[in-house]
């Protein structure tokens, strides 16, 4: 097992920003549709056109189980890296279209271990852990200043203090790949919430110049089923994520050991899928029922 040391200095997009005064020809209006596809591409990833961005993240996952006290699990860090492809669609208008990977690595709450395997406290048994190496996980489609049913895209986030805050959940329910022909009788999705916040300067937000944010930073939180691996079955309980992340300039700044891991055993998601990417998106719970697929034709 490998060891990774959580690291504070990359979190540091809370530092304060300071940029030149800006006039109003020189910023974006949010009022505008156009420009409020360029603020909301800004935050997604850069204005430029396969310009990769990478986001680092960490933090813990804890359970719940009823009657229990809440237990941390794992300590988790990972990387998104994404790029956006350029659109134009006669009636929609301007759009980009973001494609992207990531990995997420279990540790040890411990000794920040990268774990190969996890003792379950509730069965007993010793499972093989899968780490998570989701690719791809693009935009479905392309987002345009004209929505499918004509009204103008909007920026919902909020100005205060000079900062911008945006925000979005994601609500999960679709058949899990792990079921069976009968789920429709006794059930089997995959049932889970994803709450992002994203946090910005002002400044870099609105300026028409600027290209992709240096100082964006964020929060991720997820709370879901037991993940499979761990071989719960039907055991009440759910988990949940907590992390916190920021933008990084290139793959090199991914902070180590994180970067050497991924040298090692995951070297693709150091770039981006490719601009033109259709594949299908994966989900953990599909790398889990390869890595179950595999072990089987062993036996």
């Amino acid at each position: 097992m490998k060891t990774i040391v959580f690291s504070a200095a990359v979190l540091a997009a809370s530092a304060l920003y300071v940029g030149a005064p800006a006039t109003a020809q020189d910023q974006l209006d949010i009022n505008n549709p156009e420009d409020a596809l360029e603020v909301q591409r800004k935050f997604i990833c850069s204005r430029a056109e396969g310009d990769p961005t990478f986001g680092y993240f960490q933090g813990n996952m804890f359970s719940r189980v009823e009657g229990e006290r809440d237990r941390i699990l794992f300590k988790l860090v990972g990387v998104n890296v994404r790029q956006c492809k350029d659109y134009h669609d006669p009636e929609r208008g301007k759009g980009f279209r973001s494609v992207s990977r990531e990995v997420m690595l279990y540790l040890d709450p411990e000794t920040n271990e990268v774990l190969d395997t996890w003792e379950n406290p509730w069965t007993g048994e010793t499972v093989k852990v899968v780490h998570v190496a989701n690719d791809p996980v693009n935009m479905r489609e392309p987002m345009h200043v004209y929505r499918k049913d004509g009204t103008p895209i909007t920026f919902n986030g909020m100005f205060k203090n000079g900062r911008v805050f945006s925000s979005f959940n994601v609500p999960l329910f679709y058949k899990n790949p792990l079921g069976g022909d009968y789920q429709d009788y006794i059930g089997g999705t995959y049932h889970a919430m994803e709450m992002f916040n994203d946090y910005a300067y002002e400044d870099e937000v609105l300026d028409r110049e600027n290209m992709k944010l240096s100082q964006l930073s964020f929060s991720w939180t997820r709370v879901a089923d037991w993940l499979p691996w761990m071989k719960m079955g039907d055991r009440i309980g759910i988990m949940f994520t907590a992390t916190i992340g920021a933008r990084v300039n290139t793959a090199d700044d991914i902070p180590e050991p994180l970067l050497s891991e991924m040298k090692a055993n995951y070297p693709t998601f150091l770039t981006p899928p490719p601009l033109d990417d259709d594949r299908k998106n994966v989900t953990s719970w599909m790398l889990t029922k390869e890595a179950i697929d595999a072990e089987r034709g062993q036996e």
